[in-house]
C-alpha cells in the first residue's frame, strides 16, 4: 500500500509543479503544489529555516536526481524484508548546473568521501520504514550540504583586526621576555676557567 501511494504521489508530482511555503517550524520539508502550471513539471524540495537564521534557501531540483530504492537493514520484522524502503539519491556534481561552481568546489572538497569515482555525490536515507520520508530526508541532507557550502567567512571589522594586532603585540612581547629570562638563566650557568 506504501508503495501504491509513493508511486501515485511521484506520479501527481510530476505533472505538477512544486513550490515550497513559509512556516515557522525548523528544518522541516515542505511542499506546496501549485496546478496552475502544468505545462513545465518540476518538483522542489526546500528545506525550511526559522527566522532566527538566515533567510537562505536551497531548492534542490528532484527531476535531476537520480533515486532508487533498495532494501533497508534494521528493526521493522517482515516488512523489512519485503519492501525496498531505503532511499539512494546521486547526482552528477560537476553538471549540476542548478548550483554555482565555487559551491560545487567547496562541495567537492568538503564531502570527497560522498562522491564516488564516477563525479556523483551520493547520499542514502534508511531512518524511516516509508520510501517517501527516506527520500525526503535524503534531499534535506543534499540541502544542508549545498548550505553548508554555500557559506561565506565573515569577514573581520576593524574592531577585530585591532583585538588581534593587540593579542599579537602581547604575546611577542611575553614570548621574548620569557627568552631573554632563559638566556639569563643559561649565562648564570656557565663556568668561566680563565
Amino acid at each position: 500500500m506504501a508503495a501504491f501511494i509513493a508511486r501515485q504521489s511521484y506520479l501527481f508530482c510530476r505533472y505538477a509543479k512544486i513550490k515550497d511555503i513559509k512556516s515557522p517550524l525548523k528544518h522541516k520539508t515542505l511542499l506546496k503544489l501549485d496546478i496552475k502550471h502544468i505545462s513545465q513539471p518540476s518538483v522542489w524540495y526546500a528545506a525550511q529555516v526559522t527566522s532566527n537564521e538566515k533567510e537562505a534557501q536551497v531548492r534542490v531540483p528532484v527531476e535531476r536526481l537520480t533515486v532508487s530504492y533498495s532494501r533497508s537493514g534494521g528493526p521493522g520484522g517482515q516488512h523489512v524484508n519485503k519492501v525496498n524502503t531505503k532511499a539512494e539519491v546521486r547526482f552528477h556534481l560537476h553538471t549540476a548546473d542548478w548550483i554555482p561552481e565555487d559551491v560545487r568546489q567547496k562541495i567537492f572538497e568538503q564531502n570527497k568521501n560522498r562522491i564516488n569515482k564516477a563525479g556523483e555525490l551520493f547520499v542514502t536515507s534508511e531512518q524511516s520504514r516509508s520510501q517517501h520520508r527516506n527520500l525526503v530526508d535524503c534531499i534535506e541532507k543534499i540541502s544542508a550540504i549545498i548550505t553548508e557550502a554555500s557559506k561565506k567567512p565573515q569577514e573581520p571589522t576593524a574592531e577585530d583586526i585591532a583585538l588581534k594586532k593587540d593579542r599579537l603585540e602581547k604575546k611577542n612581547k611575553e614570548r621574548l621576555k620569557q627568552k631573554k629570562m632563559h638566556a639569563v638563566i643559561k649565562q648564570s650557568r656557565q663556568v668561566n676557567f680563565d
